[in-house]
């Protein structure tokens, strides 16, 4: 059974741009910039029958393209720490997106998402970092804004299942309208 999820690749220049933030934290597992993404929504393990269904109602979205722009970082989990992220802009266009996928999840009779949707991209998994050192951390990287970049299509990836960070593997991709 394949692990699915769709998201929103990471142009290889801002990629390059977060992996300079790769240092100085004790306790992250830093995530290869090749597999930074902006998750859709998450599938989960399926079987083949419930795949093909969602990939089929994903190519049935129409949306046109929009850009997106990342700004400041932060982290998941409080007085535990767990990730280190980017966040995402509001966008009128990322959340229709969402919604889509969340209707072709739907479809394809995949469970809603238990989980409030916050848009980010993952760049550190925490293991044992204290939260002073995560704060500092935060504190010393400053704020950081992207350049606003184009959104022109979203991928299916599959996942192995594993800790998280990766490989990904793009099994379809879907153009957005000009």
């Amino acid at each position: 059974m394949p692990r699915l999820f769709t998201a929103i690749e990471i142009p290889t220049s801002l990629a390059q741009r977060l992996s300079l933030l790769r240092a100085g934290l004790s306790g992250a597992r830093w995530i290869d910039p090749d597999n930074y993404h902006l998750t859709l929504r998450f599938i989960g393990d399926v079987d083949g029958i419930t795949a093909r269904d969602f990939t089929h109602a994903l190519g049935e979205i129409d949306l046109p393209s929009f850009d997106l722009r990342l700004e400041g970082l932060d982290s998941f989990g409080g007085r535990k720490p767990r990730a280190l992220f980017a966040r995402v802009a509001p966008s009128e266009g990322l959340e229709a997106l969402r919604r889509a996928n969340d209707r072709a999840a739907r479809e394809a009779g995949v469970p809603p998402e238990g989980r409030n949707y916050m848009p980010h991209v993952t760049l550190a998994r925490l293991r044992g970092a204290h939260p002073d050192a995560v704060a500092r951390y935060l504190e010393g990287v400053g704020w950081m804004q992207s350049q606003p970049f184009a959104v022109e299509r979203f991928v299916l990836y599959s996942s192995r299942n594993s800790i998280g960070g990766g490989p990904y593997v793009i099994e379809a991709e879907f153009p957005l309208s000009a």
